[in-house]
């Protein structure tokens, strides 16, 4: 074989592994989001209230934060490889679980979804790390607006599957196709492109990744942008239809606040480049979303347009948040740890969310303090992300 003939197959192998990683990235969220613009069916058919179908809502960000801190030993083990194939294999049977009519189903698929897809949250940050180590944040803003983009997918299409199915069951089954399909690309990408093992060590000596200020700061901003997001893609479309916005179009809305994030992502990614600070892109991405909360407040008729500025502040700062794992780190080993730990945390807090906002609107019957929280939260965003930005490592080098 010429050398060109060589080259040409590594590339057309890298491609294709970073095409595999893209599908599974493109998994990682519209299991999650299809369910947001279906709450009232959902609710009317379980007898689920308000503050029911916000524990539902929070039920994967609690398995996404029991399976983060400890993924990375099997990972060890058996490879990250075929962990992430495993983990579309549970999403897949978790989404087909969640469609079988009975409580039990909804909520035994519902918690398969969450942990299937925590562990491709923590594990492919890591496997960018390894593959793509002097293309980080290129590389992860572009898989990071993938499902950032499939995310709004979800949720714009809910409607309309749900009218092209009939019930919200078969609607949210239909998503088990992604995934299986991502599972099978998966099983070829591990033997074009083969990883060594263990690709993940186990423990990582020195400092503990948990008394670390800098892992901390990231471990906040993701918990931050985590709960702003899921808390908006639970109830956003509660929110317009309260303020007559038919369904389909709320769920549209949902949709675009998502798909613009790919946009915002892929400028952030731009923006970092190869800078060694992204301080102050983090504070502008978070003070972006408090202008669209104070937006929402004041001007609510143009609801469409809060949803864009919104949706601009959370794909930019996801992207942010995701990169600094790999770029905070020193090694592999380090960056699976910060993702599992930053991903426990910040998905524990992610998962008050929902509720909260639930239970909010049982006790005060308008979205206004919602909204107020959501802002909030945009202003601790944007603060320490100022701080995780700075150009410094969790570990000593």
């Amino acid at each position: 074989m010429s050398g060109l003939d060589h080259a040409h197959r590594r590339t057309a192998t890298v491609v294709f592994g970073l095409v595999a990683v893209m599908l599974v990235a493109a998994c990682l969220r519209p299991a999650i989001t299809a369910v947001g613009p279906l709450l009232d069916d959902i609710g009317a058919d379980t007898g689920l209230g308000s503050t029911g179908l916000g524990v539902l809502g929070a039920v994967p960000l609690l398995c996404f934060a029991a399976v983060s801190p400890w993924i990375h030993r099997p990972a060890a083990r058996f490879g990250a490889q075929r962990m992430v194939l495993v983990a579309m294999l549970v999403l897949t049977l978790g989404i087909l679980l969640r469609s079988v009519p009975g409580a039990l189903w909804l909520w035994s698929g519902t918690i398969a979804i969450g942990v299937g897809i925590g562990i491709g949250n923590v594990l492919l940050p890591a496997i960018v790390k390894r593959d793509h180590s002097t293309r980080i944040a290129t590389v992860t803003g572009v898989y990071s607006s993938v499902t950032t983009g499939a995310a709004g997918l979800g949720s714009g299409l809910a409607v309309p599957f749900l009218a092209l199915t009939g019930n919200w069951r078969a609607a949210l089954a239909l998503w088990a196709l992604v995934s299986l399909s991502a599972a099978a690309v998966w099983i070829v990408r591990g033997r074009v492109l083969p990883a060594p093992r263990p690709v993940v060590p186990a423990a990582t000596p020195g400092v503990s990744m948990w008394r670390s200020a800098t892992a901390w700061q990231v471990t906040a901003l993701m918990g931050l942008q985590s709960t702003t997001f899921y808390l908006l893609v639970t109830w956003l479309p509660s929110i317009e239809t309260s303020i007559g916005v038919d369904r389909a179009t709320a769920g549209w809305h949902l949709s675009v606040y998502q798909i613009i994030g790919i946009v915002s992502g892929l400028a952030a990614t731009a923006l970092m480049g190869r800078r060694s600070t992204q301080s102050v892109l983090a504070a502008v991405a978070g003070s972006i979303l408090v202008v669209a909360m104070i937006g929402l407040l004041s001007a609510p008729d143009l609801v469409l347009l809060w949803a864009l500025v919104a949706g601009v502040s959370s794909g930019a700062t996801f992207v942010i948040a995701v990169s600094l794992f790999g770029l905070r780190t020193r090694t592999v080993a380090q960056t699976a740890q910060l993702s599992g730990m930053a991903q426990c945390i910040g998905y524990l807090l992610a998962a008050s969310g929902p509720v909260v906002a639930g239970a909010m609107f049982d006790l005060t019957g308008t979205w206004s303090a919602v909204l107020v929280l959501v802002a909030v939260c945009a202003v601790g965003q944007a603060v320490v992300g100022a701080f995780a930005g700075r150009d410094r490592f969790t570990h000593p080098g």
